[in-house]
């Protein structure tokens, strides 16, 4: 399934989607996933840069700065900026779990993980505890969000935070729902993530600006179609969640 998300169906409305990065000089103008701070950290092996793009036969949906491959039983849905209709996300659900990520201009020499996690953890703050602890991508963060449900009763739901420094971009991806968690739901959307393709392109962008993405024209020869009674995973545009965007 292929689809946009609106505002109401934000994991969290309540935080400002404009945290992140501010102030950088610019560019050229065992399943608990929660573990502590001495656990062993794999080996990431992706998202790819575009010049080290894997030879598979993996089948991407081109967003522009983001080649996301498409996995069965996996929905896709762009998400979008309702002031701008600009494409901020693109965010992967299985099941109850699902995992946004956003993509961003890095500096050539530096990542920027290190200064986004702190203005996250400062951003998430006010709504309770963040933890910071060892992962599959390196060091990430752990909360818990006050979110409205669809009847707009309050809930709560784990989300975790995780970063991904590459040349001359930053990846970030927001996992929730049980994957937050639990490493055997997360799991497989950490493999769509390592097999994203990051295209950054030549032009000159500050540190922490989006990379820019788009509404896919057709959907790649190879891509699962929904099968409800044939009916195509092109839906109408929906606006996504908003946690955290970096600027």
């Amino acid at each position: 399934m292929f689809r946009r998300r609106r505002p109401e169906d934000s994991a969290d409305p309540s935080v400002d989607p404009t945290a992140g990065t501010e102030g950088a000089d610019d560019e050229d103008a065992a399943d608990d996933v929660a573990r502590d701070d001495t656990a062993a950290t794999s080996v990431v092996a992706g998202p790819h840069d575009v010049s080290d793009a894997p030879q598979d036969d993996v089948v991407r949906l081109d967003l522009g700065g983001l080649l996301v491959p498409g996995v069965d039983g996996m929905e896709l849905r762009l998400d979008v900026d309702e002031a701008s209709g600009s494409v901020v996300a693109v965010t992967v659900v299985n099941g109850e779990s699902a995992v946004q990520v956003m993509a961003f201009a890095a500096p050539r020499t530096t990542g920027i993980w290190d200064d986004v996690r702190e203005e996250i953890r400062a951003s998430l703050a006010a709504q309770g505890p963040v933890e910071e602890a060892s992962g599959t991508f390196g060091r990430e963060l752990l909360a818990t969000l006050v979110v409205a449900g669809p009847q707009g009763q309050s809930a709560m739901q784990p989300v975790r935070f995780v970063g991904i420094d590459g040349p001359r971009w930053f990846v970030r991806g927001l996992f929730s729902g049980p994957a937050a968690r639990q490493a055997v739901d997360a799991a497989p959307l950490e493999d769509v993530l390592r097999a994203i393709v990051v295209v950054r392109g030549n032009d000159p962008m500050a540190p922490g600006d989006p990379l820019p993405l788009h509404v896919p024209g057709e959907l790649p020869e190879g891509l699962a179609r929904a099968g409800e009674e044939g009916r195509d995973q092109m839906l109408p545009p929906e606006r996504g969640p908003e946690i955290t965007e970096i600027r």
